[in-house]
């Protein structure tokens, strides 16, 4: 047997588990994820937000974007990582998830002035932003416009930002063959962002999948 051949074992499956729970959610962001539930929306786990705080806290973000408000998990676990006076933007188009987000932000101690919540659909709302004018941009909303939100979301960054994608595994490989328009607009994302030579991408096992590419 060479050295290289992957053996799939229970081990995996142990190490996501103690991943997921390396870091455990405080109060604020446990109620986060009961409204989240109230809705029937599914939010990044631990390991992703814990991974999203650090992408954060590692560029010393001031200025954020995020594609998909929810109840304000991500939202929250970006603002943590992020520069004390560094400004969210979440882009949603339900007004109740908007609401939601703000009492989770409130509740954890975050000052309205430290985000601004914008109601609409991303692709009509990102070409209003500033071009070069974000450390980070992460996407978290309908897998079919990812491969358009990645176009949009390259433009705003400065160099040295990054983008992030979650939920790009879309269940595993077992869906690899399926011909349907979010498996499809996956594949073009991954392959788009693995041949943009601006990009310096990785993809992250964390969660349904963190693919994020940093500007050169």
């Amino acid at each position: 047997m060479s050295s290289g051949t992957h053996i799939s074992s229970s081990n995996e499956l142990g190490d996501a588990e103690y991943a997921e729970g390396y870091l455990t959610d405080d109060e604020a962001l446990v109620a986060a994820r009961g409204r989240a539930a109230e809705f029937g929306c599914t939010p990044l786990g631990a390991a992703a937000g814990a991974a999203l705080r650090f992408l954060a806290a590692t560029l010393q973000a001031r200025a954020v974007v995020e594609i998909g408000t929810g109840a304000g998990v991500s939202g929250l676990h970006l603002l943590r990582g992020m520069a004390p006076d560094g400004v969210l933007t979440s882009i949603d188009i339900e007004p109740e998830y908007h609401r939601a987000a703000r009492k989770t932000f409130l509740e954890a101690g975050f000052p309205p002035g430290r985000t601004r919540l914008i109601m609409g659909r991303a692709l009509d709302v990102l070409p209003r932003l500033t071009t070069g004018g974000y450390d980070l941009v992460f996407v978290d909303s309908a897998r079919i416009e990812y491969p358009s939100c990645y176009e949009k979301g390259v433009a705003l960054l400065r160099p040295g930002g990054v983008l992030a994608f979650h939920n790009v595994l879309a269940g595993g490989r077992a869906e690899a063959n399926r011909r349907d328009p979010e498996m499809l607009a996956l594949r073009e994302l991954a392959r788009a962002i693995r041949e943009d030579e601006r990009l310096v991408p990785a993809l992250l096992p964390v969660g349904g999948g963190l693919l994020v590419a940093a500007v050169a």
